[in-house]
């Protein structure tokens, strides 16, 4: 097994806090601390299991049922066009290079048409991609369409290509891949993919599954390969309702009718949002967000194809571990809670059940995953320190246990995921709640793109205070009822 040294001196971590551990120091009062955490973590490992059951049925039981159905016969459920939609801004050469000889390799071999519409904003990119273009496609069978963006961002950069395609007049039939620069696309990947519209005929969009290059430090990389592993299975659990909650800018599938519609275009290229403190304001991110809020909104399903592969070159923003982290999932939570505010509204019957609970979830979760540790601080600093070498106990071995859990996903498990889970439990929960009362921050970590605030004088500065003053406010009541709780 490969880690196991390292695997091992974990253990005989965990095993040495549990013997800390003295039970006749736990008296009465150290009980009502233990109760306390046991009812949060079998709230929310419940919820956990729920998706890692689903999940796995997904996985071993419907999906292969819908592939065997499609491979009895494939030309039925085929497209009659496929569309490959690239956007590249600064990415080095080499990875430039991957990407697009494997989206020409993808495109010659999917079996149908296929054009290839690429979104870039640098001569030399263009000369690039025109030399791959004749490496992988010599025969010319794959057609290339090249738009020149102005560089004010990648919503921008894909309206111009999705209006690049819409010129085309597509057929009703016709599929499009929205493919990120730095994804490379695993062989096969659009043949296994376009297949499931033909399959199911309310399928607006689709997204793949994830593996990732992280140009980074070992801590780096094997955050990154846990959080894709927590996204396949989150994934799929979320497409046994046909409800996965975000169209994935990495590489996601829509139809062509569906993608070509000026209000969808209008959605990616200038989506916003109205919210009753911050007033209006654009999302310069998340655009996979704004695809799926639009497939939502006009009705369509949604789904996951978990043998459907791509490879990611991740180049983390920053060359330290902490900084490089904060600034990720500022971005993506962000993203995730401005999505959140307005996809409720939708209502169950639009949603789903199942779908609905999540989102609601999502906003309650980034506060009940800090009652462990801060009950732990309070009732240690004030009763006995026993009780947060019992908190730590518990941490670890629950942690270690969800560690394993995850190799039903087939990623890659290490021996530092039960660090990095908390560590994305506890300081990914405070940047939610910092987002949640900043949404109009926001930037994007490639290009530097930010919401101008030229000219907004008062509305800026009001924004700024009341902002800082609601998050104190939370924060206040959230340690007073936690308080009330420990009995401290």
């Amino acid at each position: 097994m490969k880690n196991l040294g390292e695997w091992l001196l974990w253990l005989s971590v965990v095993m040495g806090l549990g013997l800390l551990i003295e039970p006749a120091y736990l008296d009465s009062g150290d009980k009502k601390f233990i109760l306390l955490i046991g009812a949060i973590g079998l709230w929310r490992y419940s919820i956990g299991g729920m998706h890692l059951l689903r999940g796995v049925w997904f996985m071993r039981v419907t999906f292969p049922a819908m592939r065997r159905t499609i491979a009895r016969n494939p030309d039925a459920y085929a497209p009659s066009h496929v569309y490959l939609v690239v956007t590249s801004f600064r990415i080095p050469a080499d990875t430039t290079w991957n990407v697009y000889s494997s989206v020409f390799r993808e495109a010659v071999n999917c079996g149908v048409a296929a054009t290839v519409v690429v979104s870039i904003v640098e001569r030399a990119d263009e000369n690039l991609i025109r030399q791959c273009h004749r490496a992988f496609d010599p025969g010319g069978v794959v057609k290339l369409i090249i738009c020149r963006a102005r560089g004010t961002g990648k919503r921008d950069g894909l309206a111009l290509a999705f209006r690049a395609v819409s010129r085309t007049m597509p057929d009703r039939d016709a599929v499009v891949g929205v493919v990120d620069g730095d994804t490379m696309l695993a062989p096969d990947c659009v043949r296994d993919s376009v297949c499931f519209f033909g399959l199911m005929p309310n399928l607006g969009g689709l997204t793949t599954n994830e593996q990732c290059v992280v140009r980074g430090s070992r801590i780096m990389r094997d955050w990154h390969t846990m959080r894709f592993a927590q996204r396949h299975l989150n994934m799929c659990s979320m497409a046994l309702s046909h409800r996965v909650l975000t169209m994935t800018g990495r590489m996601s599938f829509f139809r062509a009718a569906v993608l070509t519609a000026p209000e969808f275009i209008a959605d990616v290229e200038s989506d916003h949002l109205q919210h009753w403190r911050l007033g209006k304001f654009r999302f310069l991110t998340g655009d996979d967000k704004s695809s799926w809020n639009s497939l939502m909104t006009l009705g369509w399903d949604t789904f996951y194809v978990p043998d459907a592969h791509t490879l990611t070159v991740e180049h983390p923003p920053h060359h330290r571990f902490v900084p490089a982290t904060l600034q990720l999932m500022f971005r993506w939570y962000g993203n995730s809670l401005r999505q959140n505010l307005r996809a409720t509204r939708l209502g169950w019957r639009r949603l789903g059940l199942f779908t609905t609970f999540v989102l609601y979830d999502q906003r309650i979760s980034m506060w009940t995953c800090l009652i462990g540790l801060t009950a732990a601080l309070m009732m240690a600093s004030l009763q006995n320190w026993q009780l947060f070498a019992v908190y730590l106990f518990w941490i670890s071995l629950s942690r270690t246990f969800v560690a394993l859990l995850l190799t039903v996903t087939c990623h890659p498990v290490g021996p530092l995921y039960p660090v990095l889970l908390y560590y994305n439990q506890v300081v990914g929960s405070l940047v939610k709640i910092f987002a949640l009362f900043h949404l109009d921050r926001q930037s994007w970590t490639r290009q530097k793109t930010t919401l101008s605030t030229q000219n907004a004088g008062f509305d800026v500065v009001l924004n700024r205070i009341s902002s800082k003053t609601m998050l104190f406010s939370a924060g206040s009541l959230f340690v007073c009822l936690m308080m009330l709780l420990t009995g401290s």
